[in-house]
């Protein structure tokens, strides 16, 4: 058996970064975090905690507090709170930034007695925090499920290809050719998004190599459109306002991509996330596209 106040110490270090944040959370001294810490350590024989600013876990150390919350989840479902537990349960999900962005926080806030912990990637690979048991649930590209999860389909999300009119006037004066697409810069929310180059290849009808401004912002991706800094693909109901207004237009008219969604769960914490998944799969009914 494990302490519970070790693991309660370990959870409050890699949530908050550092010892004495955890210390302040939890109502100790930053030596006792320490000394939890330390004695946790030797306990499973290995290092759990990486020092530094921030600190952050090991592997090990993940895994170990994601199990934690796991507990808590399903200690939360049986009404039974151990002693000198939290009120709020900390819940870790994967999801993509767009998601977060436009339709998913209105589900969250649905339930104040979640402390969320929010790990944000590429909806094609928020699902391997769950194959790596660091996340509860996640939404993801992949219809699944994976092992030992339940997969939810959410809908799709519809996507255009936009630009400022100044930009296309510019950069693409005959339209998206390949010609254009390997000159005009286009962004990428980071390496993983392959919406862009995706979707060009489908427009051009063969691979194109696109010069790619490299900005991780969902509300950003639409406003640097409309300063001309690059075209990308934008969530509808972000770039809704602009395209109507002609701040944006379309880099190919009648053209959206629309990506599928679903929500994958953790069985383990199934039951006690139920509430959370119902919030999850009602927002994603009003806002995204159903087939």
């Amino acid at each position: 058996m494990y302490d519970y106040s070790q693991l309660e110490a370990l959870c409050a270090v890699i949530r908050t970064g550092s010892f004495d944040a955890a210390a302040a959370q939890l109502g100790v001294t930053q030596s006792a975090i320490s000394q939890r810490i330390k004695q946790l350590e030797e306990r499973v024989g290995t290092v759990l905690v990486k020092r530094g600013q921030p600190c952050t876990g090991t592997d090990a150390g993940l895994k170990l507090a994601t199990h934690t919350d796991q507990v808590r989840l399903m200690e939360k479902a049986l009404e039974f709170e151990p002693s000198g537990s939290e009120r709020h349960t900390p819940v870790r999900i994967a999801v993509n930034a767009d998601s977060l962005a436009t339709w998913l926080l209105p589900a969250l806030a649905e339930h104040d007695y979640f402390l969320y912990d929010l790990i944000i990637d590429d909806q094609d690979h928020s699902a391997d925090w769950l194959r790596a048991g660091e996340v509860a649930a996640a939404v993801t590209g992949h219809p699944g499920p994976v092992q030992g999860c339940d997969s939810h389909a959410l809908g799709s999300m519809r996507y255009f290809a936009t630009a400022s009119p100044d930009y296309m006037a510019r950069h693409m004066p005959n339209g998206p050719t390949p010609e254009a697409f390997e000159r005009a810069p286009a962004m990428t929310f980071n390496d993983k998004d392959r919406l862009q180059t995706d979707w060009a290849k489908g427009i051009a009808g063969r691979p194109v190599n696109l010069p790619k401004h490299r900005l991780a912002s969902s509300q950003g991706f639409v406003e640097a459109a409309g300063f001309g800094l690059g075209w990308g693909m934008n969530p509808e109901s972000l770039s809704r306002d602009a395209l109507s207004s002609g701040k944006l237009v379309e880099v190919a008219p009648n053209a959206p991509m629309d990506v599928p969604l679903y929500w994958q769960v953790s069985r383990i914490t199934a039951d006690p996330l139920r509430p959370l998944t119902k919030s999850v799969m009602r927002s994603a009914r009003e806002a995204l596209i159903q087939h």
